[in-house]
């Protein structure tokens, strides 16, 4: 039976142990504390995660500072190689990758094979852009003399990634260390372990040296105090919340270590007047209830034009019925269920309060029956400010529309928040597009698209977003010093 028609019939067969990665060896739970992996969609446990004790974080660190002598004494056409590999044996072992990630995070298998494509990609972008991380030779002040700028990999690098893409977030954090010359110590969410541990033995198969790449698992903040208390880090990469970012940060701050942080949004969507609403209507929805709504970019506030209000409402509503909700690993599915618990209580409760403050329920507004995390695609309308969904950032399947009627007004409410992580817009309108460039307060901007990620972009916000970019040149920069020489 070929590989594909046996993850489909017996896919927790081919969930892997759980182990910890430290300095080229696979280390098993053995004697240390541990915690259970859910499978979001069943409740059902997938595996006993280990957690990493300090003298397990100690040899990270240890195999960390040492790898980084020898993977930055490598060239960067052998670093190159090492990541090209690890894509391709990526794309080799999609099935079991994505059919793990799925099982882990209840993203749909489509999704999760979109998502591989990606990572994949991301992997080889860094594998380029590492062999073109130039300097220049500035112009001599005498006859003689030479200065000449470099740049170089900064140090051992800590990452810190979240559940919601289990395979780009760990492509992002680990090519952007590898392709610029660094080791790494990497912290994967514990909810979706497997996978992140899948993609770091396709890199230590391409060929990695034993000790650049280590992966923890733990209880967070105790494993991000140790490390970010550590001499040898040097970089710190974090995608998560705000109040977590910024937590890191103060840590960070004591060691001056610089960081790229990669935060929550509460990403606004211009509809104006001359827009083609069956074809915004269309991509809507579908970017909404992407991964269950639990995308950092995801659409959140639709503030719509009042002459196309109504049309829009009723048009998402009834798209959003149809959304097929169910196991994540059934092919027809369009969204399974959130990550854990947790998540259907806060969602629960911000829709719960926003219909109370006088918002009007569309659809959806509550669980489903049955074992899993599942909660109904939910549209509201009318919100009020007063709602704290209108404040915080959902993240999960729920859509906000209001209406505007002028464009300074919404404008104003599209950067009213503190948040600039993306920010969307659809207009006919040539002037308006170049406004909208220049007066929406978000790192990332779509502009008739919803499509803002490929592997050369930068991908960060702005204000409480966070700083810094992944992914594109700006990515590897940040794993990386400059340095000016001055020769005579």
């Amino acid at each position: 039976m070929a590989e594909a028609e046996q993850l489909k019939s017996n896919p927790l067969d081919h969930y892997p142990e759980l182990q910890l990665f430290i300095a080229g060896e696979w280390v098993s739970k053995g004697d240390r504390k541990s915690e259970d992996v859910l499978n979001p969609a069943t409740e059902e446990v997938l595996g006993q995660l280990p957690h990493a004790t300090e003298a397990d974080m100690d040899r990270a660190l240890k195999a960390a500072e040492e790898g980084f002598k020898v993977w930055r004494d490598k060239l960067p056409e052998e670093r190159s190689a090492v990541l090209r590999k690890a894509a391709e044996l990526m794309r080799k072992r999609a099935e079991q990758i994505t059919t793990v990630a799925s099982l882990e995070s209840g993203k749909p298998i489509v999704q999760s094979r979109m998502e591989l494509k990606m990572s994949s990609a991301v992997l080889e972008w860094y594998a380029e852009e590492g062999r073109r991380a130039y300097g220049r030779v500035l112009a001599q002040r005498q006859p003689g003399s030479r200065m000449y700028v470099v740049k170089e990999p900064i140090g051992p690098v800590a990452a810190f990634a979240p559940w919601n893409f289990p395979q780009g977030n760990p492509a992002r954090k680990m090519g952007a260390s590898l392709g610029a010359g660094c080791s790494c110590v990497f912290k994967p969410a514990e909810d979706t372990p497997a996978t992140a541990l899948l993609m770091a033995k396709c890199i230590q198969d391409a060929g990695l040296p034993d000790g650049v790449l280590s992966v923890l698992f733990g209880v967070p903040h105790i494993v991000s105090t140790y490390l970010l208390n550590s001499p040898i880090i040097r970089k710190m990469s974090f995608t998560g919340s705000i109040p977590v970012g910024k937590s890191l940060m103060k840590l960070a701050a004591d060691k001056m270590i610089r960081t790229t942080m990669e935060l929550g949004g509460h990403a606004p969507v211009l509809v104006f007047e001359d827009a083609d609403v069956e074809a915004v209507l269309e991509m809507a929805v579908v970017a909404k209830y992407r991964n269950g709504g639990q995308v950092c970019v995801s659409p959140t506030r639709f503030l719509v034009h009042e002459s196309l209000f109504e049309k829009f409402v009723k048009g998402f509503t009834a798209r959003t019925k149809e959304i097929l909700v169910g196991n994540p690993l059934d092919e027809n599915s369009k969204m399974g269920p959130l990550i854990h618990s947790r998540r259907l209580d806060a969602i629960s409760a911000l829709v719960d309060d926003a219909v109370t403050e006088g918002a009007t329920l569309n659809t959806g507004g509550s669980t489903i029956d049955g074992p899993g995390f599942f909660y109904q695609p939910t549209v509201l309308s009318n919100v009020p400010h007063s709602a704290r969904i209108m404040q915080e950032e959902p993240f999960g399947p729920v859509a906000i529309i209001n209406s505007f009627s002028d464009y300074n007004e919404v404008i104003t409410e599209a950067n009213r928040l503190p948040y600039g992580l993306a920010a969307f817009a659809f207009t006919d309108s040539a002037k308006r597009v170049k406004l909208l460039g220049e007066q929406l307060e978000a790192g990332m901007i779509g502009i008739n698209s919803f499509a803002i990620s490929v592997p050369e972009s930068p991908f960060g916000g702005i204000k409480e977003s966070g700083h810094g970019s992944e992914e594109g040149i700006e990515g590897l920069e940040a794993c990386m010093v400059t340095k000016l020489i001055s020769e005579v």
